[in-house]
């Protein structure tokens, strides 16, 4: 278990930050709004800025705190007991308060565009057929990237250089896929600052639940298949696992 300090808090606040304002300022510019709304945006778009904007604050960011950015994240690592859990509090206060602010900048540079959509806020899809059905999709996209997440970042067999890539094409193809059906927050800090900067609460427990029930899944998958799986590699392939590059 990693103890974090005051920079990796900090960090946390800025990365989720800058994450939050730059997915609300995209979805205002290319998520239309009213009745055939799904029809009318640019899923791709915002799908890739979700991404790339992830991939990027990880790479720069990641070293300091380990770049969750992502209540979610931190929860999943929480429960794996990879980080302390005064830390992981201090995390998703800091994660919240910056989503928060993310939010307030998009508002502030895009008053009247961002208006009719509550500034990036997300809701449920009339294509769905309830909150249920949102609570479902917002579960297992959450579960997807909290699993990719921890996968990447703590199974010794991955190369770690490959993760912020993995973690930010994770979320491009579940904010294509996802986006028109609950806006694919995935992220209760996403989720949280343009709801309540654009005072958008109808939807509430389908956003909170879905991405907390898909976090918690996600760590117990990881702790009761992968971690196992990587412990029981064989003789065979710990032996190839030390034997140095370019030997027989």
């Amino acid at each position: 278990m990693q103890d974090r300090g005051l920079a990796a808090y900090i960090t946390e606040l800025l990365g989720t930050f800058f994450l939050v304002f730059f997915i609300a300022s995209v979805a205002i510019l290319y998520v239309a709004t009213g009745a055939q709304a799904q029809f009318g945006s640019d899923f791709a778009v915002v799908g890739l800025v979700n991404g790339l904007v992830l991939f990027a604050l990880i790479q720069a960011l990641g070293g300091v705190s380990g770049g969750h950015f992502n209540p979610a994240v931190t929860l999943g690592a929480a429960a794996l007991r990879r980080i302390d859990p005064v830390d992981a509090v201090v995390y998703i206060l800091a994660q919240l308060s910056g989503g928060v602010l993310g939010a307030l900048l998009a508002k502030g540079l895009l008053l009247d565009e961002g208006r009719a959509g509550h500034y990036g806020a997300t809701t449920i899809s009339p294509l769905l057929s309830g909150n249920f059905a949102g609570l479902v999709v917002e579960g297992i996209g959450t579960f997807v990237l909290v699993l990719v997440v921890l996968a990447v970042l703590f199974n010794p067999k991955v190369r770690q250089e490959w993760a912020p890539l993995a973690i930010g094409l994770t979320l491009v193809f579940v904010v294509m896929v996802f986006g028109p059906l609950t806006g694919a927050a995935v992220n209760p800090a996403r989720w949280f600052g343009p709801a309540l900067v654009g005072e958008e609460f109808s939807d509430v427990w389908p956003y909170l639940g879905g991405e907390l029930i898909g976090a918690m899944l996600a760590a117990a998958f990881f702790a009761l298949v992968i971690a196992p799986g990587e412990r029981g590699a064989g003789p065979a392939e710990a032996a190839a696992e030390r034997r140095p590059p370019g030997a027989p």
